[in-house]
């Protein structure tokens, strides 16, 4: 492999990894939130009981999640110079704002969530939760500002070779920064809350139905199956604005090789770029034209809209993406099945569903990377979308042999982390579980 084949490995690796830890960070600051705004109204110790034990968790997540993203950035300098020079000052802005305004507010108050319980009031250890939970949101704005540019780039204008702002304002909300923030952000609450009911599940199962499990669950499954739905909507609102300013993309999530009126929307089938059709298809009939313009005529733009060597690699986008909306729907399922059995009286009885929330825990995870990948390998070739290609965005001093010697380093590293994670996660579940008076 070259050097750019490479560097694109790393970074997909790095990325990868990376996001394993922002979207459960997000989703269980949001249940700490809810959990230590029922302690501040009630006093209940058993809220006061189980925002702890989140913390504890949350806290590892968190803290795998700084060290990896550090490792992520220094690869822009380091895999990517000559982009990195492209869009430094297009990147600088919202990175310093996530630094400033977003980390160090999350960091500090998590300080709080950590070392402050007897130290400030009810109500000042439930601000601290909320701003823990406002940080890591704010986090997330900066990031998918700056990610969402390069999707979208507008309020720019090149000055000798280099991006430079015109207006501010405009490039922070180019036309997919809210899509992208409002679905990533409730895609993280769904993780969260999976993770969390997952936990209450387990603790169901071996324990019995515990006030501590019962009510865990009972909080995280009413989260999860709210922010399923809401998803479905932010999920259209996504789309449609790719289908606006990113049609080849939409084509390819779509194996849509045509532009035609009345556009089927795919449900399976694996697009083959020889033959430039999609094969073994199932699809809707004028599906894909209603959805985006509300209209069952209307015309959407298929890959031959554009030239061959702009088109993102097929397979994998097409099935990344609908990798993405299987789970998506499969969420919204399992999670009205779990209000339907609540409010029957029979969610902790019922053994079977209980067991398959605990491997569903991973599904948001999966659905997070599938649609990352979608997104990312959607815009390719392009790393800033129109204006800059990915192949002229790679170190000219970085040698495929240095790459590949970083790509194996990090391998190791990951697998160090992700193993600590695996094993402080377990231990204090464990722990909390055979706690729990039965």
């Amino acid at each position: 492999m070259d050097v750019v084949e490479l560097s694109r490995i790393q970074f997909s690796l790095t990325a990868a990894f990376h996001f394993l830890f922002p979207p459960v960070t997000i989703g269980m600051a949001f249940i700490i939130s809810i959990i230590e705004y029922l302690h501040f109204r009630t006093a209940r110790d058993i809220y006061r009981e189980m925002s702890s034990f989140l913390i504890k968790i949350f806290a590892i997540f968190f803290a795998v999640g700084v060290a990896s993203g550090i490792i992520m950035e220094f690869q822009f300098g380091s895999n990517w110079a000559r982009y990195s020079e492209f869009v430094g000052d297009i990147f600088g802005s919202p990175l310093v704002a996530e630094a400033i305004f977003a980390f160090f507010l999350e960091s500090t108050f998590l300080g709080v969530l950590l070392y402050g319980r007897n130290r400030v009031s009810r109500r000042g250890y439930f601000i601290a939760a909320v701003l823990v939970f406002v940080g890591s949101v704010l986090s997330a704005f900066w990031i998918i500002v700056a990610n969402s540019w390069q999707q979208t780039p507008v309020g720019y204008q090149v000055v000798n070779g280099r991006a430079v702002i015109t207006d501010f304002v405009a490039a922070v909300f180019n036309p997919s920064t809210l899509p992208r923030f409002l679905h990533t952000v409730i895609g993280s609450l769904i993780t969260g809350s999976f993770f969390v009911m997952a936990i209450a599940a387990y603790g169901i199962i071996k324990r019995g139905e515990t006030e501590f499990a019962k009510r865990l669950l009972n909080i995280s499954l009413i989260s999860a199956a709210i922010c399923s739905l809401l998803e479905l909507g932010a999920g259209h609102y996504h789309a449609v604005q790719v289908m606006e300013t990113q049609p080849i993309k939409l084509a390819a999530f779509e194996g849509l090789f045509e532009t035609q009126r009345g556009a089927p929307m795919s449900l399976v089938g694996i697009p083959d770029k020889s033959s430039k059709e999609l094969k073994y298809a199932i699809v809707v009939p004028k599906m894909l034209s209603l959805l985006g313009y509300l209209d069952p005529n209307a015309e959407v733009k298929g890959l031959n809209s554009a030239p061959e060597d702009e088109w993102p690699p097929l397979v994998v986008t097409f099935m990344s993406y609908h990798i993405m909306i299987g789970l998506g729907i499969y969420f919204i399922g399992l999670t009205l099945l779990g209000i339907a059995l609540r409010m029957k009286g029979k969610l902790y009885s019922t053994v079977p569903y209980l067991k398959f929330l605990i491997p569903s825990a991973l599904l948001p995870w999966v659905c997070m990377e599938a649609g990352w990948y979608a997104a990312e390998m959607g815009r390719q070739p392009w790393v800033v979308y129109k204006v800059l290609k990915t192949i002229d965005g790679v170190s000219v001093v970085v040698s495929a042999g240095e790459v590949l010697f970083s790509i194996i380093a990090f391998s190791l590293i990951y697998l160090i982390f992700i193993s600590l994670v695996i094993v402080l996660v377990r231990r204090e579940i464990v722990r909390k579980v055979h706690s729990l008076s039965p």
